[in-house]
């Protein structure tokens, strides 16, 4: 009880402070407002509205249960979930996040999915689109199309990664399915089409009337959290935690040879994925890779914007946050080793962006790339015991 009422307090302090600081910051939290504004009208809501509706289309049809009979064989031994997970996981890399959270949220409520197995997939299936993080993050950012392939490449394969360790998670709870489920599957597939659009009995008109008023409603909540958040990351900065927050980071970045000057970029990041890795970009000087490493973390992590924006998803159903935060932890840290193993073969980085002085991207030094594939044993020690610990953690969730 006691433990109940210091929360209620602490929240409503939290709120009030919050609320004060709006107010006395009324020029500040006007412009990051705008910002997030900004963000939302013009790169997610028009990015992901077509496919928010085309996948409950999909679904309407039976499209999805189509899918899901003909992926079995393969959803099933690799990541231990149905067949709807194909459909799920491509949905989620085409368009981004939180498609992935939205889309296993629907296939639960469908009953398509048991509580284990939605949470198995919300924890691989919430990536970043290959448009961000090329054109926006890559070309906008950094002006180097050839970081776009390393961090596309590091992305997807530490998502790949998660995905297969989470199909040990309670790995004793999974739906029954065929244990021939390679025969008849295309008879079957049809049949499995056609029974879920009778059931559905739905014309044209209310079917996509109805994904486009779920489609928006999701979307505007989507947008609200990123105003919030940064919001939320301007005034952290005003009021200085920031720099407190960057100070802790600078302590676990010097440990790793990471440039002090990136902790406080990458601790907006943590919040606000865009605003991070834009000033993550303004470094030019500092070493590309250490910048290459950062962005791989926050677009693995998501930041805590399209965490809420995840957990206020699941919220209406009974799948549980803490095997997708855990699945972001452990993406963070494959993703960081991927770029660290790869970068010597995917591209040749540079300090500098195109169109400054130096343009044209010079290859790694000998002694550079042999100090970071130095640190591959410890990085693939230290993977190891992260996977084993976020694995026991998950066990014993209940």
């Amino acid at each position: 009880m006691l433990k109940s009422q210091l929360k209620s307090i602490m929240l409503a302090i939290g709120a009030l402070a919050f609320a004060i600081c709006l107010i006395t910051m009324p020029t500040e939290t006007l412009a990051a407002s705008k910002r997030g504004v900004d963000i939302w009208s013009n790169t997610v809501f028009p990015s992901l509205l077509p496919f928010f509706i085309t996948g409950e289309i999909l679904i309407g049809f039976g499209v999805v249960h189509f899918i899901g009979v003909l992926f079995e064989p393969i959803m099933r031994p690799i990541f231990n979930v149905p067949g709807v997970g194909s459909f799920v996981w491509a949905m989620g890399m085409a368009s981004g996040y939180p498609a992935g959270a939205k889309f296993t949220a629907r296939m639960r409520q469908e009953g398509q999915l048991t509580q284990v197995e939605a949470e198995r997939l919300v924890a691989f299936t919430n990536a970043s689109n290959p448009l961000f993080i090329i054109a926006a993050v890559s070309v906008g950012f950094f002006q180097s199309p050839t970081l776009g392939i390393l961090l596309t490449v590091s992305h997807y394969s530490s998502n790949l990664l998660v995905g297969i360790v989470m199909r040990f998670y309670k790995a004793n709870y999974t739906s029954r399915h065929r244990k021939n489920a390679q025969q008849n599957i295309w008879k079957r597939a049809f049949t499995t089409l056609h029974h879920t659009r009778i059931k559905s009995n739905k014309p044209f008109g209310k079917l996509f009337g109805d994904a486009v008023i779920h489609s928006v409603q999701t979307l505007l909540m989507i947008g609200g959290f990123i105003i919030f958040f940064s919001v939320f990351s301007n005034i952290l900065i005003e009021v200085g935690l920031a720099d407190i927050g960057s100070q802790l980071i600078e302590n676990i970045f010097v440990r790793f040879n990471i440039p002090e000057k990136l902790a406080l970029p990458f601790f907006t990041g943590i919040f606000e994925i865009t605003l991070g890795a834009q000033q993550i970009s303004s470094y030019i000087n500092e070493p590309m890779i250490a910048k290459a490493i950062l962005v791989s973390l926050l677009l693995a992590f998501n930041g805590f914007s399209v965490q809420a924006q995840v957990a206020s998803i699941l919220a209406e159903t009974d799948i549980r946050y803490m095997p997708y935060l855990l699945g972001r932890i452990l993406q963070g840290i494959f993703s960081a080793g991927i770029v660290i193993i790869a970068s010597p073969y995917l591209m040749a980085l540079s300090p500098k962006p195109i169109g400054h002085a130096i343009a044209v991207e010079a290859p790694l030094q000998s002694s550079y790339l042999f100090n970071q594939l130095y640190q591959v044993g410890p990085l693939i020690t230290l993977v190891g015991l992260a996977s084993a610990f976020i694995l026991c953690a998950l066990r014993q969730l209940k």
